[in-house]
């Protein structure tokens, strides 16, 4: 018998208590609890970002960056006392009754892996086609998501997509031809627009809630791939994302990091930065793949 997928999660009065199963091949057993919050937040019913940090205060986050965020960003006046960003913090989901939430860590932390192991991205660089224990750089790429600017606007520290994007850009070779007017023109082998794009897509999107795997950023000599941990959310396909369909697992992160410019403001990054950019830049396209509990998305240099 075929059961359609529903929009609850459904549990059984059993033992006295309410039990929830799932399928894995041919038996139903009782899930983790992992993969019973990965339920639930496939459901739309949890949402693991708001979720409060054991043993994170205040103090865990940077307090340059809030108030960048909030003075600068949100053009919001910054609080002077521990009470006041407790109020405004709470007041904008950064913060709950019980704590610091994931999301105000892994945008804002002094040191988000202290709490969370898995946030970050694992850069590497191989020399050809396939993963070599001679790689030409590994790099853990650490630290909160968002940038820091001083008050002129420029730019002061670097988030965890700027130090993916100086990665590649290290890591991957430019041409240089002369257009008509003799000029000499540099092309990278792979835009910057389009390798921002894919790993601010792969940080906000990515499932938190498989804490033992890290964002993978891979560099090859014919492509790049980037693998984020989790299936793809709330119903969303493969082709449905090529045609810009919009749905975030992570939806404060999400909005926190449009409010840096750094998303498509229609949910368009997918098709109008990502497979157009590469088209135009050098006519391949981009595979994108759900491949078990991670989503995969390939570029390719020629």
């Amino acid at each position: 018998m075929r059961v359609p997928r529903g929009f609850d999660v459904h549990s059984l009065w059993h033992n006295n208590r309410n039990t929830y199963f799932i399928r894995v091949g041919t038996q139903s057993r009782e899930p983790t609890q992992g993969e019973l919050s990965r339920l639930f937040q496939q459901r739309g019913g949890f949402r693991s970002e708001l979720r409060s940090v054991s043993g994170a205060t205040l103090g865990d986050l940077d307090r340059r960056r809030l108030a960048d965020y909030f003075g600068h960003i949100r053009q919001q006046e910054v609080p002077s006392t521990d009470e006041e960003w407790n109020t405004l913090l709470l007041n904008t989901e950064l913060m709950v009754e019980d704590g610091i939430t994931a999301a105000a860590l892994l945008l804002f932390g002094t040191n988000p892996n202290r709490f969370l192991p898995q946030a970050g991205i694992d850069a590497a660089a191989f020399p050809g086609i396939e993963k070599d224990y001679a790689a030409r750089e590994r790099l853990s790429i650490r630290g909160p998501m968002t940038p820091l600017f001083n008050r002129e606007g420029q730019l002061v520290e670097n988030g965890v997509v700027e130090q993916a994007l100086a990665f590649v850009r290290r890591n991957t070779p430019v041409t240089a031809t002369l257009d008509n007017g003799a000029r000499r023109v540099e092309k990278p082998m792979y835009p910057d627009e389009v390798i921002r794009e894919a790993v601010v897509n792969a940080v906000i999107h990515r499932d938190y809630l498989l804490s033992a795997t890290n964002i993978e950023l891979d560099v090859y000599m014919d492509r790049l791939e980037i693998i984020s941990p989790g299936r793809l959310p709330n119903a969303i396909t493969i082709a449905r994302m090529r045609t810009g369909c919009r749905a975030a697992r992570n939806q404060l992160i999400k909005d926190t990091m449009k409010d840096f410019n750094y998303l498509e403001h229609l949910g368009m990054g997918i098709p109008r930065k990502i497979i157009k950019g590469m088209r135009a830049h050098n006519g391949t396209d981009v595979d994108l793949i759900e491949q078990g509990e991670s989503f995969v998305l390939k570029l390719f240099a020629e």
